[in-house]
């Protein structure tokens, strides 16, 4: 095999991959429906990227090319009907993750929020710690400009992902599992379903699984040595101590740990929610066998995930931050970070529901998650893979927020809303092509400071 093309390129998982390959010395190239900045950079970087329906454009030396497609990829697109009437080999991009990281000693995070954010941290650790990693990440670091870290050290770090069941393609060393929520129920149907498909990726686990306190995974769930993380909750393995907040934000706190204390960490990101997912992060990289003074510095120099509660602007009169949140329970979470740093503030958030299926499953939620807020602006929703539902929209989440302010806007109505009002506060939520207009946000935004 010398050729892989990617259906579907452009996605966040499928474009690391695809920077491996290349890094790996093989010819690369691929489709998307649409340009963005990472198949910009993909084609940057040397990866030919086209953005039609084109069969004739696949590589035609069938025994020399790998096809690999991401699942959100329709049957009915002619390139995927013509590579598999073809006789290509056509494989899903969780099973060469699978096969990618079975070769070496795997570090995953798993969980329906904080996966991005923790095993971007694990990442930051290992690259600056100096023992390195290759690491496939969910999100874009900010410390690093990519989702692919490369090294010839043999350990990679990996976002377990659940959607479509994912996750079940890798065996890790050393995992984190950092929540269990409902989500994907049309892959999963309920919840029983989705916690079943978490605990058959714990028993995949070999050394060692590292819990939020709480879920509910029993001793017998997996081969490996169990431990838990919390916050602050001091019946958890690891857990933060002494925790101080700072005028920007960032928190400093000591982490205890079964073999002792690290004092002093300061985060490099905002809010508890990030102090938790520092706890996490540390316990992989502890029983991995990080030097604990490497874990703190580099806990005080991670920049984050790209769109994990980023900040665009930060003054005393006027902040503006943007969040992937597309999950009730991680909504609310940001939402509860952004008030615990920012107290007596006026809290407006602007939220693109992500998928027909999850606003229908989860609109209560969502709406209870977004009435935290002194003012709420929604989208229309972003479809993604799916074909509209009849009577889904964003207005079953905003029938229901009960905020003093509310507006339903349309996508293209957003930015005239922004220039036309004052915000004290302002969090844009989402992970449809919101991320679009965030820098155009920024813009209007950083002429008022």
């Amino acid at each position: 095999m010398k050729k892989v093309y990617f259906i579907g390129i452009g996605g966040i998982g499928m474009s690391a991959l695809a920077r491996w390959f290349k890094f790996q010395g093989y010819a690369v190239a691929g489709y998307d429906k649409t340009p963005s900045d990472l198949t910009r950079e993909l084609e940057a970087e040397g990866i030919p990227v086209h953005y039609e329906d084109r069969p004739d454009l696949i590589p035609t030396d069938i025994e020399d090319t790998l096809v690999v497609y991401t699942p959100a990829i329709p049957d009915d697109l002619g390139e995927m009907k013509a590579v598999c009437a073809g006789g290509y080999n056509v494989v899903k991009r969780s099973q060469i993750l699978g096969e990618i990281t079975a070769g070496q000693k795997c570090l995953a995070v798993a969980g329906t929020h904080g996966k991005t954010t923790t095993s971007t941290l694990v990442a930051h650790i290992l690259t600056a710690s100096g023992e390195g990693c290759s690491a496939f990440l969910g999100g874009v670091s900010r410390n690093y400009g990519t989702n692919m870290l490369m090294s010839r050290n043999p350990v990679a770090v990996a976002e377990a992902d659940e959607f479509d069941r994912s996750f079940l393609r890798l065996h890790p060393a050393i995992a984190a599992i950092t929540a269990m929520d409902a989500d994907h129920l049309d892959i999963y149907g309920d919840l029983e379903h989705v916690q079943e498909a978490y605990r058959q990726f714990a028993s995949q686990v070999s050394e060692a699984l590292i819990h939020k306190i709480g879920l509910p995974l029993g001793p017998d769930v997996t081969a490996a040595k169990m431990y838990s993380y919390s916050l602050d909750d001091p019946r958890a393995d690891f857990h933060a101590a002494n925790l101080r907040l700072g005028p920007d934000g960032h928190y400093t706190f000591d982490l205890v740990h079964p073999w002792g204390e690290i004092k002093d960490i300061r985060t490099g990101t905002l809010g508890k929610l990030n102090v938790e997912n520092s706890v996490a992060a540390a316990a992989i990289c502890l029983c991995h066998g990080t030097a604990p003074d490497a874990i703190r510095s580099a806990i005080g120099t991670y920049l984050g995930a790209h769109r994990r509660l980023e900040e665009y602007v930060n003054t005393p009169s006027l902040t503006f931050l943007d969040d992937y949140a597309h999950h009730p329970a991680e909504l609310e979470a940001s939402i509860r970070t952004v008030r615990d740093i920012f107290p007596g503030r006026k809290l407006t958030a602007i939220f693109q529901p992500h998928l027909y299926t999850r606003t229908r499953d989860f609109a209560p939620e969502f709406a209870r998650a977004l009435s935290l807020c002194d003012e709420v602006v929604l989208l229309d929703i972003y479809p993604a893979r799916e074909e509209p539902i009849p009577g889904v929209t964003s207005e079953i989440i905003f029938n229901e927020v009960t905020s003093p302010e509310k507006t339903l806007l349309k996508y293209n109505e957003l930015l005239s809303w922004v220039d036309s009002h004052d915000v004290n506060v302002l969090v844009t939520f989402g992970a449809g092509n919101i991320d679009r207009l965030v820098e155009p946000i920024a813009d209007i935004l950083r002429k008022r400071v």
